[in-house]
């Protein structure tokens, strides 16, 4: 390929483009925008003869039936999406936030006693009303804290045929138990 000086050149295997400032018999020195001058092999480089400002998956296209093409296939109305209906065991689990704050509008004239039996009397109708309507799981945000609500609330599932585990650290953090039910799903 014939290189001369001032042509726009781009580097074969590279992101670099510039524009020929020297010419030698082995080699061609080319300078990139940012002023920094590079060697390359003839080989190694490629003019640009037509200025292409941002390549993208459209911009090099020329031809004009494809132009329309690729319009008429993007303005074409999509069929309609149908909702599929979610599994039993692929809908998220019922989250029951046991902070106090959350079930009862002030803790005042209460002691340590009376929230903890308030925290867990809500956590055991709402798992009751779990296996009552076969929801198969359950995340108890507890908080983190001393541990004693946690504690109450593993001595509490062990009343019940169901598993524990911790819940999700990326959503919950430390703070939250996730309680599967076994049941029998066939209504």
């Amino acid at each position: 390929m014939d290189f001369k000086v001032g042509d726009s050149v781009a580097v074969i295997d590279d992101i670099i483009k510039g524009i020929v400032v020297e010419i030698h018999s082995d080699k061609i020195v080319i300078e990139t925008s940012d002023g920094f001058s590079f060697d390359f092999l003839p080989k190694e480089l490629v003019v640009i003869r037509e200025n292409q400002h941002e390549l993208s998956k459209f911009s090099d296209i020329s031809n004009e039936n494809l132009l329309e093409k690729i319009n008429h296939t993007s303005t074409k109305r999509h069929a309609p999406k149908f909702k599929t209906a979610t599994k039993k065991d692929k809908q998220p689990p019922m989250e029951v936030d046991l902070h106090i704050q959350h079930l009862t509008a002030s803790v005042k004239g209460m002691d340590n006693y009376d929230m903890l039996n308030l925290q867990l009397n809500e956590a055991k109708h709402k798992l009751e009303f779990a296996i009552k309507n076969r929801i198969p799981k359950i995340v108890f945000i507890h908080g983190v804290g001393e541990g004693v609500l946690k504690t109450e609330l593993e001595f509490l599932f062990k009343n019940y045929q169901v598993n524990w585990y911790e819940a999700s650290f990326q959503k919950y953090g430390l703070g939250a138990i996730e309680v599967y039910i076994y049941q029998n799903t066939k209504a």
